[in-house]
């Protein structure tokens, strides 16, 4: 590993150099055409091959409803040019909420999220013509062990895991297998409502370390939902054939997957079991291709969890402590996987991330990555948040303007941290600086250099 550093790349050519320097593999290209040419996943055609990952705002009603904050985000995304928009976190259940303000698709908010479907839809059709139909997926989830539907940690654990679960204590209860067959129901109705107000997927949260991803790395767990590979993708899976039961191709269903969670086994997902620094993708690849077997069409990977070790899925320029390597070693372990995912099962439709650091040059990346057949589309999410136009950008101009771009500090996420509503505060000043200032008053600086605390 090579010491962190700071960005300072200026051009293309600098880019080049640092990787060699570094004894990387990642693809460069300077061939942005290839991002806008449309892509196709089954029977559907989205627009472009570039997509707003699932960025949660944290500024709904108390009832989990879209709020004012949350239409102006879904206007600045859907009028930025991207073929696809992966709408945030949605909750299923609203036990399962991260905040008290966080997205819940249920009956009594369809309406709500109905409107937010139309103003995603007619704002881009304004912009670009009623031919431009934009890709939309509601990403289904439950937050598990870092529930807080109230405001106050409320944990629901899939298993106990000695690395995230610091602060519990070791008799803490385990949500039961009865339960779980429960909660698999919740995400059948929302993805029934998701259906019926017209969102094209949507994506069962299996990331991060939630719920469901963690039941993925549930290895010490009992019952028909730990232990086994067939038991720690059971309520997944189940969820995907109840879905079709239901609904059968009337809506697509996909997912955000942790193909490698950089955790200790048995407690991490895709890790190598002798050395959890080196990911195992065998059983990760293994689920794909069984979901690809059930018409899963499309899959978009990431890594590490933002609670233990936030440069694994987000190499960062600064932030709460340093990373114990160059970011551009996480890009590059970040893009090798999803190179190898999108070999290992060619016929599903792999969206990549982990371009952010990058700045105004992670489109050459995304366009070499892409032109080299690692991943057919790529996404942006902390990128999204500071510059909502950046594919309208790359499109109209072939460059992105790096005075927009991200700086990859992660403000937005010490926002959610402090409780407060997350954006831009580098590049959208206005609305959250004042938030972010509200919600540090009166706390200690968050900062630690002690890397035990995250990796």
């Amino acid at each position: 590993m090579k010491k962190h550093e700071r960005f300072q790349l200026k051009d293309l050519e600098d880019l080049r150099e640092k990787i060699n320097a570094l004894g990387l593999n990642i693809p460069v290209s300077d061939n942005l055409g290839i991002l806008a040419k449309p892509v196709k996943a089954g029977d559907r055609i989205i627009p472009n091959a570039l997509s707003v990952h699932p960025m949660e705002g944290c500024d709904g009603t108390a009832g989990g409803e879209p709020a004012e904050l949350t239409y102006r985000r879904y206007r600045r995304f859907a009028s930025g040019g991207a073929g696809l928009l992966w709408i945030e976190a949605t909750a299923a259940a609203h036990e399962g909420r991260a905040n008290p303000r966080q997205l819940y698709l249920c009956r009594q908010n369809k309406d709500a999220f109905a409107k937010l479907f139309d103003t995603i839809s007619g704002t881009a059709a304004s912009e670009f013509g009623p031919n431009h139909k934009i890709y939309t997926i509601v990403q289904l989830t439950h937050s598990g062990r870092y529930s807080k539907p109230e405001g106050d940690p409320a944990p629901i654990i899939a298993t106990r895991n000695p690395y995230l679960g610091r602060n519990l204590p070791e008799d803490y209860p385990v949500i039961d297998d009865d339960q779980l067959e429960r909660l698999e129901d919740c995400f059948v109705e929302a993805a029934v409502l998701a259906g019926e107000i017209g969102f094209d997927a949507v994506d069962i949260k299996a990331c991060h370390g939630y719920l469901n991803s963690e039941l993925l790395s549930a290895y010490t767990r009992d019952g028909k939902y730990g232990g086994s590979f067939e038991n720690r993708t059971r309520f997944l899976i189940n969820i995907v054939d109840k879905i079709k039961d239901r609904l059968g191709d009337a809506i697509d269903i996909t997912l955000r997957l942790n193909a490698y969670d950089a955790v200790p086994y048995p407690y991490g997902w895709g890790v190598d079991r002798e050395n959890y620094r080196k990911p195992d993708l065998s059983e990760p690849v293994r689920l794909l291709k069984i979901l690809k077997d059930k018409g899963i069409k499309m899959v978009n990977i990431s890594c590490g969890n933002p609670y233990y070790n936030p440069h694994i899925g987000r190499p960062f320029d600064a932030g709460p402590y340093i990373p114990p390597e160059h970011p551009l070693e996480g890009v590059a372990r970040m893009l090798n996987i999803i190179r190898t995912i999108q070999q290992s099962v060619p016929g599903m439709v792999v969206i990549s991330t982990g371009f952010s650091w990058l700045r105004h040059l992670s489109p050459f990346v995304a366009a070499g990555g892409m032109e080299e057949g690692w991943f057919r589309i790529a996404g942006f999410g902390r990128q999204a948040f500071a510059y909502p136009q950046f594919a309208r950008d790359i499109f109209e101009k072939g460059k992105l303007d790096a005075k927009k771009c991200c700086i990859a500090c992660g403000k937005c996420s010490e926002i959610m941290r402090d409780g407060g509503k997350a954006g831009c505060v580098i590049r959208d000043a206005k609305v959250y600086v004042p938030i972010y200032r509200a919600g540090r008053e009166g706390k200690p600086p968050i900062q630690s250099n002690r890397l035990a605390d995250h990796v």
